[in-house]
């Protein structure tokens, strides 16, 4: 019994880091830096769905369309106001990374100041005791988690590799030079991976809103528990990074149970300077370069 649950939280859990990690994926592929903002792209999604629904009384599915569309938007914004800019001035990886943390410094004092720093609440509604699978409990929202990540990984595949797009971001991820020659418009395609990796983003955070509550700091966490997943599973794979995040929840729900609830970053982070000494290329990369920020 205790056993099946802890199997269905790590699945679940390694099902809502892999939504998170397969979206900062496929920016940093393309744009080859640690986007920080794409922690506060999460917590933006909530609160423009907490907007829609709770204040301005739309529609839970047309709420959630408009958070989607919300992210894409502000990913987009980021890439052409300024990301592009500051490459068109020679700015390095480092140089973006920290743009990035200031954009997410802002976003989330943004929030702070239009919100408050108090909890939000989606629902005001008693939350239902889950149903039974396999001797474990689970909620209608885990299992549209779990299908979410899978659905996203059957997509990404496809689009990665039997798509135009998919072919432009995998040659510009392979070598931004040699795809710039062969006629790929690179800022496209960069600013296409910010569109699909914000919009993506937001999905694990509205499912997540829809039973848990929300504050305008939850964003660096969920950042860094991305960056983990993406280097143990492998930067240049998408099915790497599902495989990464289910090792690191299973790894993280078994350590706990067994330890505390404490060190479940710590067992996350342990986890990651393991990888960067011994496997740096993750499960499923390949043996290149060194990772940027």
């Amino acid at each position: 019994m205790i056993f099946s649950q802890l199997v269905i939280n790590a699945i679940i859990a390694g099902s809502f880091y892999a939504l998170v990690a397969i979206g900062f994926s496929l920016i940093y592929k393309t744009a080859r830096f640690f986007h920080f903002a794409h922690g506060s792209v999460y917590t933006v999604a909530a609160y423009l769905c907490y907007l829609c629904f709770s204040l301005w009384h739309l529609p839970l599915l047309i709420a959630f369309a408009a958070a989607i569309v919300g992210c894409i938007v502000l990913g987009v914004l980021c890439e052409l106001l300024i990301y592009r800019p500051l490459r068109g001035r020679g700015a390095g990886s480092l140089e973006l990374a920290i743009a990035s943390l200031g954009i997410f410094i802002i976003l989330q004092n943004t929030l702070s100041l239009l919100f408050g720093e108090e909890t939000k609440t989606l629902f005001s509604v008693e939350v239902k005791e889950g149903m039974m699978l396999f001797g474990a409990k689970i909620t209608s929202t885990q299992i549209a988690i779990i299908a979410s990540a899978l659905f996203v990984l059957f997509c990404g595949f496809i689009l990665l590799k039997h798509t135009r797009i998919g072919i432009q971001l995998r040659a510009v991820a392979n070598d931004p030079t040699l795809a710039v020659i062969s006629g790929i418009d690179r800022n496209t395609v960069v600013m296409m991976s910010f569109a699909l990796g914000s919009g993506l983003v937001a999905i694990p955070s509205l499912l997540l809103f829809t039973e848990i509550d929300v504050t305008p700091t939850i964003g660096l966490n969920i950042f860094m528990m991305s960056v983990v997943v993406m280097i143990i599973g492998g930067i240049d794979s998408i099915p790497g990074v599902y495989l990464g995040a289910m090792f690191l929840s299973f790894v993280q729900t078994f350590g706990t149970y067994f330890s505390s609830s404490k060190w479940q970053e710590a067992i996350a982070f342990c986890l990651l300077l393991l990888f960067l000494l011994f496997r740096p290329q993750g499960f499923l990369g390949r043996k290149a370069g060194k990772i940027t920020l």
